[in-house]
Protein backbone atom coordinates (compact mmCIF):
# COMPACT_ATOMS: atom_id res chain seq x y z
CA UNK A 1 0.00 0.00 0.00
CA UNK A 2 2.21 3.09 -1.23
CA UNK A 3 -0.37 5.37 -1.28
CA UNK A 4 -3.93 6.94 0.03
CA UNK A 5 -6.13 5.96 -1.85
CA UNK A 6 -8.84 8.39 -2.30
CA UNK A 7 -12.72 7.83 -4.29
CA UNK A 8 -15.22 9.57 -5.29
CA UNK A 9 -16.79 10.02 -1.54
CA UNK A 10 -13.65 9.13 0.60
CA UNK A 11 -10.61 7.25 1.56
CA UNK A 12 -8.75 4.72 2.99
CA UNK A 13 -5.03 3.66 4.13
CA UNK A 14 -3.55 1.86 5.82
CA UNK A 15 -3.71 2.82 9.66
CA UNK A 16 -0.02 4.69 10.90
CA UNK A 17 1.58 4.64 7.36
CA UNK A 18 -1.35 5.92 4.93
CA UNK A 19 -3.97 7.27 6.95
CA UNK A 20 -2.50 9.21 9.76
CA UNK A 21 -4.09 11.09 12.10
CA UNK A 22 -3.17 14.40 10.47
CA UNK A 23 -4.64 13.37 7.25
CA UNK A 24 -7.92 12.12 8.96
CA UNK A 25 -7.92 15.46 10.43
CA UNK A 26 -7.20 17.64 7.44
CA UNK A 27 -9.46 15.31 5.65
CA UNK A 28 -12.21 16.09 8.14
CA UNK A 29 -11.46 19.87 8.01
CA UNK A 30 -11.95 20.20 4.48
CA UNK A 31 -15.18 18.16 4.13
CA UNK A 32 -16.02 21.32 6.87
CA UNK A 33 -15.11 23.36 5.17
CA UNK A 34 -17.06 22.56 1.74
CA UNK A 35 -20.51 22.16 3.40
CA UNK A 36 -22.83 24.83 4.43
CA UNK A 37 -23.66 25.29 8.34
CA UNK A 38 -24.88 23.19 10.65
CA UNK A 39 -24.86 19.29 12.52
CA UNK A 40 -22.62 16.08 11.38
CA UNK A 41 -23.41 13.00 12.38
CA UNK A 42 -20.13 11.22 13.20
CA UNK A 43 -20.23 7.26 13.12
CA UNK A 44 -17.73 4.28 12.63
CA UNK A 45 -17.59 0.36 12.34
CA UNK A 46 -16.25 -1.88 14.74
CA UNK A 47 -12.24 -1.48 14.25
CA UNK A 48 -10.27 -0.95 17.26
CA UNK A 49 -8.49 2.13 15.45
CA UNK A 50 -12.01 4.07 14.46
CA UNK A 51 -12.30 4.96 18.23
CA UNK A 52 -8.84 7.26 17.88
CA UNK A 53 -10.09 8.40 14.40
CA UNK A 54 -13.74 8.98 15.23
CA UNK A 55 -12.64 11.17 18.53
CA UNK A 56 -9.94 13.72 16.60
CA UNK A 57 -12.60 14.07 13.49
CA UNK A 58 -14.95 15.16 16.79
CA UNK A 59 -12.58 17.36 17.87
CA UNK A 60 -11.27 18.64 14.24
CA UNK A 61 -15.15 19.49 13.59
CA UNK A 62 -16.33 20.78 17.32
CA UNK A 63 -12.63 23.20 16.62
CA UNK A 64 -14.02 24.70 13.39
CA UNK A 65 -17.08 25.47 15.17
CA UNK A 66 -19.34 22.77 14.09
CA UNK A 67 -21.39 20.48 16.71
CA UNK A 68 -21.17 16.54 16.34
CA UNK A 69 -23.53 14.14 17.10
CA UNK A 70 -21.67 11.26 18.02
CA UNK A 71 -23.79 6.96 16.68
CA UNK A 72 -20.25 4.97 18.19
CA UNK A 73 -20.59 2.22 15.72
CA UNK A 74 -23.48 2.37 13.24
CA UNK A 75 -24.10 0.19 9.62
CA UNK A 76 -23.17 2.71 6.95
CA UNK A 77 -26.69 2.44 5.79
CA UNK A 78 -27.71 3.59 9.41
CA UNK A 79 -25.52 6.18 8.88
CA UNK A 80 -27.48 7.69 6.13
CA UNK A 81 -30.66 7.06 8.34
CA UNK A 82 -29.49 9.34 10.95
CA UNK A 83 -28.28 11.79 9.20
CA UNK A 84 -31.70 12.31 7.83
CA UNK A 85 -33.21 12.09 11.32
CA UNK A 86 -31.63 14.49 12.90
CA UNK A 87 -31.54 16.92 9.71
CA UNK A 88 -27.67 17.28 10.04
CA UNK A 89 -26.02 18.73 7.33
CA UNK A 90 -24.00 15.98 6.56
CA UNK A 91 -21.79 12.43 8.17
CA UNK A 92 -18.73 10.93 8.32
CA UNK A 93 -18.38 7.36 8.90
CA UNK A 94 -14.93 5.81 9.51
CA UNK A 95 -14.74 2.33 7.90
CA UNK A 96 -12.55 0.70 5.72
CA UNK A 97 -15.67 -1.59 4.48
CA UNK A 98 -14.10 -4.79 3.34
CA UNK A 99 -10.10 -4.22 3.61
CA UNK A 100 -8.25 -5.95 6.27
CA UNK A 101 -8.16 -4.79 9.81
CA UNK A 102 -5.05 -2.97 9.58
CA UNK A 103 -7.19 -0.67 7.18
CA UNK A 104 -9.56 2.01 8.19
CA UNK A 105 -11.03 4.96 6.39
CA UNK A 106 -13.79 7.84 6.06
CA UNK A 107 -16.45 8.29 4.43
CA UNK A 108 -18.66 11.70 3.47
CA UNK A 109 -22.39 11.92 2.89
CA UNK A 110 -24.53 14.55 2.27
CA UNK A 111 -27.47 16.19 4.42
CA UNK A 112 -29.45 13.69 2.04
CA UNK A 113 -28.36 10.68 3.75
CA UNK A 114 -26.01 9.34 0.48
CA UNK A 115 -22.64 9.22 0.23
CA UNK A 116 -21.23 12.47 -1.60
CA UNK A 117 -22.00 12.56 -4.96
CA UNK A 118 -18.00 13.03 -7.34
CA UNK A 119 -18.57 16.92 -7.88
CA UNK A 120 -18.80 17.04 -4.03
CA UNK A 121 -15.87 15.12 -3.76
CA UNK A 122 -13.57 16.82 -6.36
CA UNK A 123 -14.48 20.11 -3.87
CA UNK A 124 -13.39 18.44 -0.98
CA UNK A 125 -10.02 17.38 -2.26
CA UNK A 126 -9.66 20.74 -3.42
CA UNK A 127 -9.75 21.94 0.08
CA UNK A 128 -8.04 19.19 1.10
CA UNK A 129 -4.71 19.82 -0.78
CA UNK A 130 -5.15 23.39 -0.87
CA UNK A 131 -6.83 25.17 1.51
CA UNK A 132 -5.58 25.73 5.23
CA UNK A 133 -8.10 25.15 8.19
CA UNK A 134 -9.77 27.70 9.81
CA UNK A 135 -10.64 27.80 13.80
CA UNK A 136 -12.91 29.76 15.71
CA UNK A 137 -12.47 31.54 18.91
CA UNK A 138 -13.03 29.64 21.92
CA UNK A 139 -16.81 30.75 22.32
CA UNK A 140 -18.00 29.34 19.33
CA UNK A 141 -16.36 25.77 19.32
CA UNK A 142 -19.39 23.15 18.97
CA UNK A 143 -20.54 20.35 20.67
CA UNK A 144 -20.13 17.02 20.87
CA UNK A 145 -23.39 15.08 21.58
CA UNK A 146 -24.19 11.11 22.24
CA UNK A 147 -26.83 9.61 20.22
CA UNK A 148 -28.04 6.67 22.44
CA UNK A 149 -30.83 5.00 20.23
CA UNK A 150 -29.35 4.56 16.65
CA UNK A 151 -31.71 1.95 15.48
CA UNK A 152 -34.89 2.24 15.58
CA UNK A 153 -35.55 4.78 12.59
CA UNK A 154 -33.53 2.49 10.02
CA UNK A 155 -35.42 -0.48 11.64
CA UNK A 156 -39.07 1.25 11.49
CA UNK A 157 -37.88 2.21 7.54
CA UNK A 158 -37.01 -1.64 6.65
CA UNK A 159 -40.03 -2.95 8.61
CA UNK A 160 -42.33 -0.51 6.66
CA UNK A 161 -41.17 -2.70 2.95
CA UNK A 162 -42.15 -6.83 4.35
CA UNK A 163 -45.07 -8.40 5.29
CA UNK A 164 -44.24 -8.66 8.44
CA UNK A 165 -47.44 -11.00 9.31
CA UNK A 166 -46.13 -13.11 6.36
CA UNK A 167 -42.35 -13.75 7.61
CA UNK A 168 -42.80 -14.04 11.19
CA UNK A 169 -45.13 -16.76 10.57
CA UNK A 170 -42.94 -18.65 8.55
CA UNK A 171 -40.82 -18.52 11.85
CA UNK A 172 -37.56 -19.00 9.57
CA UNK A 173 -34.16 -20.24 11.11
CA UNK A 174 -31.70 -17.50 10.35
CA UNK A 175 -27.88 -17.47 10.76
CA UNK A 176 -26.23 -14.21 10.37
CA UNK A 177 -22.66 -14.15 9.97
CA UNK A 178 -21.84 -10.44 11.69
CA UNK A 179 -17.94 -11.26 12.00
CA UNK A 180 -17.72 -9.01 14.83
CA UNK A 181 -18.46 -5.91 12.68
CA UNK A 182 -21.56 -3.46 13.05
CA UNK A 183 -24.07 -5.75 11.42
CA UNK A 184 -25.16 -7.68 14.41
CA UNK A 185 -26.13 -4.37 15.99
CA UNK A 186 -29.53 -3.88 13.92
CA UNK A 187 -29.23 -7.29 12.61
CA UNK A 188 -30.14 -8.96 16.18
CA UNK A 189 -33.16 -6.50 16.49
CA UNK A 190 -34.49 -6.69 12.95
CA UNK A 191 -34.41 -10.46 12.33
CA UNK A 192 -35.66 -11.51 15.60
CA UNK A 193 -38.54 -8.68 15.04
CA UNK A 194 -39.61 -10.19 12.11
CA UNK A 195 -40.09 -13.91 13.86
CA UNK A 196 -36.80 -15.55 12.92
CA UNK A 197 -34.72 -17.82 15.01
CA UNK A 198 -32.03 -16.26 14.99
CA UNK A 199 -28.13 -17.61 15.42
CA UNK A 200 -25.45 -14.67 15.50
CA UNK A 201 -21.56 -15.70 14.42
CA UNK A 202 -19.37 -12.71 15.95
CA UNK A 203 -22.25 -10.83 17.49
CA UNK A 204 -19.79 -8.71 19.42
CA UNK A 205 -18.59 -6.31 17.67
CA UNK A 206 -14.57 -5.07 18.57
CA UNK A 207 -13.23 -5.67 14.90
CA UNK A 208 -11.20 -8.99 15.64
CA UNK A 209 -12.61 -10.31 12.28
CA UNK A 210 -13.33 -13.87 12.57
CA UNK A 211 -12.46 -14.50 8.97
CA UNK A 212 -11.02 -12.15 6.05
CA UNK A 213 -13.89 -9.43 6.24
CA UNK A 214 -15.01 -9.14 2.62
CA UNK A 215 -17.82 -11.80 2.03
CA UNK A 216 -16.56 -14.26 -0.41
CA UNK A 217 -16.44 -17.63 -0.89
CA UNK A 218 -13.14 -18.72 -0.58
CA UNK A 219 -13.73 -16.49 2.66
CA UNK A 220 -16.56 -17.79 3.81
CA UNK A 221 -15.63 -21.62 3.74
CA UNK A 222 -15.88 -22.49 7.59
CA UNK A 223 -19.25 -20.46 7.33
CA UNK A 224 -20.79 -22.68 4.79
CA UNK A 225 -19.81 -25.80 6.88
CA UNK A 226 -21.16 -24.51 9.80
CA UNK A 227 -24.40 -23.94 7.95
CA UNK A 228 -24.69 -27.18 6.28
CA UNK A 229 -23.81 -28.66 9.91
CA UNK A 230 -27.09 -26.61 11.09
CA UNK A 231 -30.52 -26.12 11.12
CA UNK A 232 -31.42 -23.29 9.56
CA UNK A 233 -33.21 -21.81 6.56
CA UNK A 234 -30.40 -19.25 5.30
CA UNK A 235 -27.45 -17.69 5.86
CA UNK A 236 -26.96 -14.24 5.63
CA UNK A 237 -22.73 -12.69 5.74
CA UNK A 238 -22.18 -9.32 6.03
CA UNK A 239 -19.05 -6.82 5.89
CA UNK A 240 -17.77 -5.06 8.49
CA UNK A 241 -19.97 -1.91 7.77
CA UNK A 242 -23.15 -4.10 6.72
CA UNK A 243 -23.64 -2.72 3.37
CA UNK A 244 -23.32 -5.76 1.85
CA UNK A 245 -24.52 -9.18 2.36
CA UNK A 246 -23.86 -12.57 0.57
CA UNK A 247 -26.41 -15.53 1.03
CA UNK A 248 -25.78 -19.58 1.73
CA UNK A 249 -28.42 -21.38 1.57
CA UNK A 250 -29.77 -24.77 3.75
CA UNK A 251 -27.62 -27.15 1.93
CA UNK A 252 -24.20 -24.76 3.20
CA UNK A 253 -24.12 -23.85 -0.60
CA UNK A 254 -23.04 -20.19 -0.93
CA UNK A 255 -25.04 -18.20 -3.30
CA UNK A 256 -23.00 -15.37 -2.96
CA UNK A 257 -23.01 -11.53 -3.54
CA UNK A 258 -24.24 -11.21 -7.05
CA UNK A 259 -27.80 -13.05 -6.60
CA UNK A 260 -28.71 -10.80 -3.23
CA UNK A 261 -29.74 -7.48 -5.81
CA UNK A 262 -31.26 -9.96 -8.43
CA UNK A 263 -33.51 -11.48 -6.11
CA UNK A 264 -34.88 -8.86 -3.98
CA UNK A 265 -35.01 -7.25 -7.54
CA UNK A 266 -37.21 -9.91 -9.02
CA UNK A 267 -39.41 -9.82 -5.88
CA UNK A 268 -40.45 -6.87 -5.82
CA UNK A 269 -41.27 -6.66 -9.71
CA UNK A 270 -43.14 -9.68 -9.13
CA UNK A 271 -45.39 -8.24 -6.14
CA UNK A 272 -45.91 -5.08 -8.26
CA UNK A 273 -48.19 -7.56 -10.41
CA UNK A 274 -49.60 -8.62 -6.99
CA UNK A 275 -51.89 -6.13 -5.29
CA UNK A 276 -52.34 -8.76 -2.33
CA UNK A 277 -48.93 -8.02 -0.90
CA UNK A 278 -49.68 -5.32 1.45
CA UNK A 279 -46.51 -2.94 0.12
CA UNK A 280 -46.65 -3.68 -3.57
CA UNK A 281 -45.05 -1.02 -5.19
CA UNK A 282 -45.22 0.77 -9.08
CA UNK A 283 -42.97 -0.37 -11.17
CA UNK A 284 -40.50 1.63 -12.23
CA UNK A 285 -36.69 1.87 -14.10
CA UNK A 286 -34.06 -0.14 -12.03
CA UNK A 287 -29.98 0.68 -11.93
CA UNK A 288 -27.06 -1.53 -11.99
CA UNK A 289 -23.21 -0.50 -12.34
CA UNK A 290 -21.19 -1.90 -15.01
CA UNK A 291 -20.01 -4.80 -12.79
CA UNK A 292 -23.16 -6.17 -12.40
CA UNK A 293 -24.57 -8.98 -13.40
CA UNK A 294 -26.45 -9.10 -16.69
CA UNK A 295 -29.51 -11.24 -14.84
CA UNK A 296 -30.68 -8.43 -13.77
CA UNK A 297 -31.57 -7.21 -17.22
CA UNK A 298 -32.95 -10.46 -17.76
CA UNK A 299 -35.50 -10.25 -14.67
CA UNK A 300 -36.40 -6.70 -15.75
CA UNK A 301 -37.05 -7.26 -19.11
CA UNK A 302 -39.29 -9.52 -18.13
CA UNK A 303 -41.02 -7.52 -15.85
CA UNK A 304 -41.16 -4.53 -18.69
CA UNK A 305 -39.19 -2.07 -16.52
CA UNK A 306 -35.72 -0.26 -18.04
CA UNK A 307 -32.50 -0.91 -16.52
CA UNK A 308 -29.64 1.70 -16.74
CA UNK A 309 -25.59 0.93 -16.16
CA UNK A 310 -23.83 3.73 -14.59
CA UNK A 311 -19.93 3.66 -13.36
CA UNK A 312 -18.79 1.37 -10.34
CA UNK A 313 -19.51 3.36 -7.04
CA UNK A 314 -22.35 3.89 -4.41
CA UNK A 315 -22.39 7.26 -5.41
CA UNK A 316 -22.42 6.74 -9.29
CA UNK A 317 -25.35 4.23 -8.82
CA UNK A 318 -27.03 6.33 -6.53
CA UNK A 319 -26.89 9.75 -9.17
CA UNK A 320 -28.52 7.72 -12.19
CA UNK A 321 -31.31 6.68 -9.53
CA UNK A 322 -32.09 10.19 -8.66
CA UNK A 323 -31.70 10.79 -12.63
CA UNK A 324 -34.29 8.29 -13.65
CA UNK A 325 -36.65 7.96 -10.45
CA UNK A 326 -35.53 4.41 -10.14
CA UNK A 327 -37.85 1.89 -7.89
CA UNK A 328 -34.50 -0.14 -7.09
CA UNK A 329 -31.23 -0.11 -8.12
CA UNK A 330 -27.94 -1.46 -6.65
CA UNK A 331 -24.62 -3.17 -6.95
CA UNK A 332 -23.75 -6.84 -7.85
CA UNK A 333 -21.70 -6.93 -4.42
CA UNK A 334 -24.50 -8.02 -2.33
CA UNK A 335 -25.39 -4.22 -2.35
CA UNK A 336 -29.10 -3.51 -2.87
CA UNK A 337 -30.59 0.32 -2.57
CA UNK A 338 -34.03 0.55 -2.15
CA UNK A 339 -35.24 4.08 -2.14
CA UNK A 340 -38.08 3.06 0.57
CA UNK A 341 -35.28 3.34 2.99
CA UNK A 342 -32.73 4.88 1.87
CA UNK A 343 -29.82 6.00 -1.10
CA UNK A 344 -27.32 3.82 0.43
CA UNK A 345 -26.43 -0.16 0.00
CA UNK A 346 -27.80 -1.59 2.93
CA UNK A 347 -27.52 -5.57 3.56
CA UNK A 348 -30.85 -5.19 6.03
CA UNK A 349 -33.27 -4.33 2.98
CA UNK A 350 -31.28 -7.48 1.34
CA UNK A 351 -32.21 -9.59 4.17
CA UNK A 352 -35.92 -8.76 4.85
CA UNK A 353 -36.80 -8.34 0.97
CA UNK A 354 -35.22 -12.12 0.50
CA UNK A 355 -37.17 -13.06 3.83
CA UNK A 356 -40.19 -11.35 2.48
CA UNK A 357 -39.47 -13.58 -0.93
CA UNK A 358 -39.57 -16.67 0.58
CA UNK A 359 -42.39 -15.83 2.48
CA UNK A 360 -44.56 -15.03 -0.29
CA UNK A 361 -43.47 -17.69 -2.67
CA UNK A 362 -43.32 -20.51 0.12
CA UNK A 363 -40.18 -21.17 -1.22
CA UNK A 364 -36.70 -21.79 0.13
CA UNK A 365 -33.66 -19.73 -1.17
CA UNK A 366 -32.51 -22.63 -3.39
CA UNK A 367 -35.33 -23.01 -5.06
CA UNK A 368 -35.54 -19.18 -6.06
CA UNK A 369 -32.07 -18.82 -7.17
CA UNK A 370 -32.65 -21.79 -9.19
CA UNK A 371 -35.48 -19.50 -10.97
CA UNK A 372 -33.00 -16.95 -11.93
CA UNK A 373 -31.35 -16.64 -15.30
CA UNK A 374 -27.94 -18.42 -14.65
CA UNK A 375 -24.55 -16.90 -16.53
CA UNK A 376 -21.44 -17.67 -14.62
CA UNK A 377 -19.46 -14.28 -13.37
CA UNK A 378 -15.73 -14.47 -12.59
CA UNK A 379 -14.18 -11.91 -10.24
CA UNK A 380 -10.75 -11.79 -9.85
CA UNK A 381 -8.23 -9.17 -9.09
CA UNK A 382 -4.36 -8.08 -9.60
CA UNK A 383 -2.11 -5.90 -7.75
CA UNK A 384 -0.74 -2.92 -9.26
CA UNK A 385 0.12 0.92 -8.78
CA UNK A 386 -2.68 2.37 -9.96
CA UNK A 387 -0.91 4.90 -11.70
CA UNK A 388 -0.31 2.55 -14.08
CA UNK A 389 -3.32 1.59 -14.52
CA UNK A 390 -4.32 4.41 -17.71
CA UNK A 391 -1.79 2.77 -19.80
CA UNK A 392 -2.96 -0.75 -19.06
CA UNK A 393 -6.56 0.36 -20.17
CA UNK A 394 -5.32 2.28 -23.47
CA UNK A 395 -3.35 -1.36 -24.36
CA UNK A 396 -6.11 -3.50 -23.82
CA UNK A 397 -8.53 -1.56 -25.42
CA UNK A 398 -6.00 -1.44 -28.76
CA UNK A 399 -5.85 -5.13 -28.61
CA UNK A 400 -9.37 -5.51 -28.59
CA UNK A 401 -10.19 -2.78 -31.41
CA UNK A 402 -12.21 -5.43 -33.15
CA UNK A 403 -15.15 -5.56 -30.76
CA UNK A 404 -17.16 -3.11 -29.13
CA UNK A 405 -15.59 -1.29 -25.93
CA UNK A 406 -17.08 0.85 -23.50
CA UNK A 407 -14.91 3.11 -21.05
CA UNK A 408 -17.94 4.62 -18.95
CA UNK A 409 -15.42 3.15 -16.09
CA UNK A 410 -12.26 1.53 -16.76
CA UNK A 411 -13.08 -0.71 -19.80
CA UNK A 412 -15.57 -3.11 -20.79
CA UNK A 413 -15.07 -5.31 -23.98
CA UNK A 414 -18.50 -6.83 -25.38
CA UNK A 415 -17.64 -10.18 -27.13
CA UNK A 416 -21.80 -10.66 -27.87
CA UNK A 417 -22.93 -13.15 -25.60
CA UNK A 418 -20.19 -12.14 -23.00
CA UNK A 419 -18.62 -9.38 -21.37
CA UNK A 420 -15.36 -8.72 -19.79
CA UNK A 421 -14.45 -5.54 -17.44
CA UNK A 422 -11.08 -4.12 -16.26
CA UNK A 423 -11.09 -1.56 -13.76
CA UNK A 424 -8.58 0.30 -11.11
CA UNK A 425 -10.04 -0.24 -7.61
CA UNK A 426 -11.24 2.88 -6.05
CA UNK A 427 -10.21 1.64 -2.61
CA UNK A 428 -7.36 -0.16 -3.35
CA UNK A 429 -4.14 -0.70 -5.55
CA UNK A 430 -5.25 -3.47 -7.70
CA UNK A 431 -6.81 -3.86 -10.56
CA UNK A 432 -10.20 -5.86 -10.65
CA UNK A 433 -10.98 -8.31 -13.56
CA UNK A 434 -14.81 -9.19 -14.24
CA UNK A 435 -15.93 -11.62 -16.40
CA UNK A 436 -19.65 -12.90 -17.41
CA UNK A 437 -20.34 -15.60 -20.30
CA UNK A 438 -22.81 -18.45 -20.41
CA UNK A 439 -20.02 -21.01 -18.85
CA UNK A 440 -17.57 -20.90 -15.87
CA UNK A 441 -15.10 -22.30 -18.74
CA UNK A 442 -15.70 -19.48 -21.16
CA UNK A 443 -16.02 -16.75 -18.14
CA UNK A 444 -12.39 -18.49 -17.26
CA UNK A 445 -10.60 -17.96 -20.30
CA UNK A 446 -11.73 -14.07 -20.82
CA UNK A 447 -10.03 -13.34 -17.13
CA UNK A 448 -6.87 -15.43 -18.21
CA UNK A 449 -6.62 -13.30 -21.37
CA UNK A 450 -6.86 -10.10 -19.60
CA UNK A 451 -4.85 -11.44 -16.48
CA UNK A 452 -1.97 -12.24 -19.32
CA UNK A 453 -2.13 -8.68 -20.85
CA UNK A 454 -1.86 -6.95 -17.11
CA UNK A 455 1.22 -8.81 -16.10
CA UNK A 456 3.00 -8.02 -19.69
CA UNK A 457 2.21 -4.21 -19.06
CA UNK A 458 3.33 -4.10 -15.11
Amino acid sequence: MSELIISVSGLRGVVGETLTLDVAMRYAAAFSASMPPGTFVITRDSRPTGTMLTDVIHAILNASGRSTIDAEIAATPTTGILIRQFGAVGGIQVSASHNPIEFNGIKLFSGEGRVIPQTCGKDVLEHYRNVKTQWVPHDQIGSRTLCKNTISEHRKAIMQTVDIEAVAGRKFKVLLDANRGAGAILGDWLLEGLGCELTILGEQPDGQFQHTPEPTAENLIDVCRRVKESDVDIAFCQDPDADRVAIIDADGRYVGEEYTITLCLEHLLRISENSQHPHCRKKGAVVINCATSRMNEDIAERYGVPVFRSAVGEANVVDLMLEKGAMFGGEGNGGPIDPQVGFVRDSFVGMALILDAMAATGKTVAQLVDELPHYALVKRKTGVELSEVPAILDKTAAMFRHLPCNRLDGLRIDHGDAWVLLRGSNTEPIIRIFAEAPTNDYANRLCDEIERIVASSC
